[in-house]
Formats: structure tokens, C-alpha cells, sequence
């Protein structure tokens, strides 16, 4: 039976692309706050060619992680695991998911071209766009699939980030800002916990199949470590950046949710990661930090910027 409307949609796994519309948002709002008119077509033109990217990235790991996500899935699964399981359960064939990853990375690229060439937004639109397609495109996609050679986490970390801010404030604008730094350093060190906590359930299937990602290399222990500190790390970085004009504001907003993380933290050092249910939880909260971080950077810059 062909695969229906519902398969696509689940296989597109909607409800994390919050995680790069929200900075890219961000960025937009940032050149609106300094004084450049919205271009409303660059910016959801520019939305668009975001979500291929991102439907690349997403389609490619369904293709790509069949081995390791049914052995996630054959142990319960959980929101956070195992892809969206579409694959795995056989209502979307590999091969499928392979030539629609391919497809909405060659329309990513065609977008990106109109945008430079047909609305003139600046000689690094393309450069941008290729960074964000090369490493979400070749996330899980052989032969580079960074997600096994220890540095997927970093790579989400940098598109999801600085990437998604910085091209939206230069599509806007034709050049950035510092302020954009100061901004998305927090919001990457978010990303990269997401991620990183998102491979704790995955741990048995990802160590089975050889999918080498950083918990695998490091082992649960160690990275809830690395996970404390990059939470710890997060905040200074965003009190760095109020003392380089920030607004003091998003200080207080965002401590609480930092402080959410220093107690998922805790957590995971007394071994909270061995129970899925707990485990689920957490995951759930630390996507609230890093979606509740970008929205209060947005409510700020318009409100105090």
C-alpha cells in the first residue's frame, strides 16, 4: 500500500522544526530592530529553503538509521528516539526517504540561487545556504554521515545556531552584526544538549549498529558531564554577551531555564538515564530550554533591543 498524507507528515517530523524556524525568526527580527525593512519575500523564501534543509536532514537520518532505530523501536521507542519510527514500521520504504531527501535538497539549492540572484541579497547567500545543506544533507547520508564520526552534535550545534541567525539577519541586511554572536552562542550550546540528551535512548541501538556518535564514544556517564557543562556554559556565555549589550532582561528570563538544566544535571549524574520514562521527560524538558531561550531572545529584542 502507497504510503498517505499522514506517513509524509510523520516522516517529516514537524513538531522539531521549531528547533531552526525560531533563530532563523530571530535573525529576522534582530535587522527589523536596527533599522532594516522586513523584505517579506526574502524571508519566507528564506523559511522555505530552511525547511528542506531541514526535511533533507531529517528524511536522510529515516533512510540512513534503519539498522539502529529498529533496535530502539524493538525495545518501546519513545518521542525522542528512534526517528519517527515510519520507516522502521515499513509505511515509507528506505529508498523512499533516500530520493525525497535528495529532492528537497536540490530545491533547497534552487531556492538559494533565487535568492541571491533573482532578489540580490549578497555574494555569501549561497556560501551560507551550502554550509547549512552540506552538513544537514551529509548528517546521517554516506560517505561523510557525520553523526558517526563525533562531530554531528557540533555541526547541529553550529546550523542551528549561529548559521540560522546569521543568514537571516543577512538576508535581510547584506552583512551581520557582533550582537548575532553574542546571541546564537547560547542558543548552539542549547541545540548541542538537545541532541546530545536525544542520543541517551539511543544509546543500545547507536552502540549495536555502529553509529559512533559522542554518548557511544564517551559512554552515558561522561556525557552527562559534557551535559552539565555546556549547560553552565550557556550561561556565562549569555552574561558575556549582556556586558556587551545584550538586554540585561534575557539574563533574568533565561536563568530559569539553565536552571532546569542544572537539575536534568543531577539527574542524569544519578543515573536517571537508565529509566526510558525518565529519560523521556528530560528530553522533553531540555527541548523546552532550548525552544524557551531562542523566544525569550525574540521577546527581548523587541521589546528592549
Amino acid at each position: 500500500m502507497a504510503p498517505d498524507w499522514k506517513d509524509w507528515f510523520d516522516l517529516s517530523r514537524p513538531k522539531f522544526h521549531s528547533v531552526g524556524i525560531l533563530p532563523f525568526v530571530l535573525g529576522v527580527v534582530l535587522s527589523w530592530r536596527m533599522g532594516t525593512a522586513v523584505n517579506w519575500s526574502v524571508l519566507l523564501l528564506g523559511l522555505l529553503g530552511l525547511i528542506l534543509i531541514m526535511l533533507a536532514t531529517y528524511y536522510g537520518g529515516e533512510a540512513y538509521d534503519v539498522v539502529e532505530d529498529r533496535i530502539t523501536w524493538s525495545d518501546g521507542g519513545s518521542r525522542f528516539s528512534g526517528g519517527s519510527g515510519v520507516v522502521v514500521k515499513g509505511r515509507v520504504t528506505p529508498n523512499q526517504a533516500r530520493w525525497l531527501s535528495l529532492i528537497a535538497l536540490l530545491t533547497a539549492g534552487f531556492v538559494a540561487i533565487l535568492i541571491q540572484f533573482g532578489y540580490r541579497t549578497g555574494p555569501w547567500t549561497l556560501p551560507l545556504a551550502m554550509m547549512g545543506a552540506l552538513a544537514g544533507y551529509y548528517y546521517a547520508t554516506p560517505p561523510f554521515r557525520w553523526v558517526k564520526r563525533g562531530v554531528g552534535e557540533l555541526l547541529v550545534a553550529f546550523c542551528y545556531g549561529w548559521l540560522s541567525v546569521a543568514t537571516a539577519f543577512y538576508l535581510q541586511t547584506g552583512s551581520l552584526h557582533p550582537l548575532i554572536h553574542w546571541l546564537s552562542l547560547p542558543i548552539g550550546c542549547t541545540v548541542f544538549n538537545v541532541i546530545l540528551l536525544n542520543e541517551f535512548p539511543d544509546y543500545r541501538g547507536d552502540n549495536l549498529s555502529g553509529k559512533r556518535n559522542l554518548v557511544v564514544r564517551l559512554g552515558r556517564e561522561l556525557s552527562s558531564h559534557i551535559y552539565g557543562g555546556v549547560t553552565a556554559l550557556a550561561w556565562v556565555l549569555l552574561l558575556m554577551g549582556v556586558i556587551v549589550g545584550v538586554p540585561i532582561q534575557l539574563l533574568v528570563l533565561a536563568t530559569p531555564l539553565y536552571l532546569m538544566g542544572g537539575k536534568i544535571y543531577i539527574e542524569l549524574r544519578n543515573g536517571a538515564f537508565r529509566d526510558k520514562k525518565t529519560l523521556e521527560r528530560l528530553c522533553e524538558r531540555n527541548l523546552f530550554i532550548n525552544l524557551g531561550t531562542t523566544t525569550f531572545m525574540i521577546l527581548c529584542a523587541i521589546l528592549w533591543l
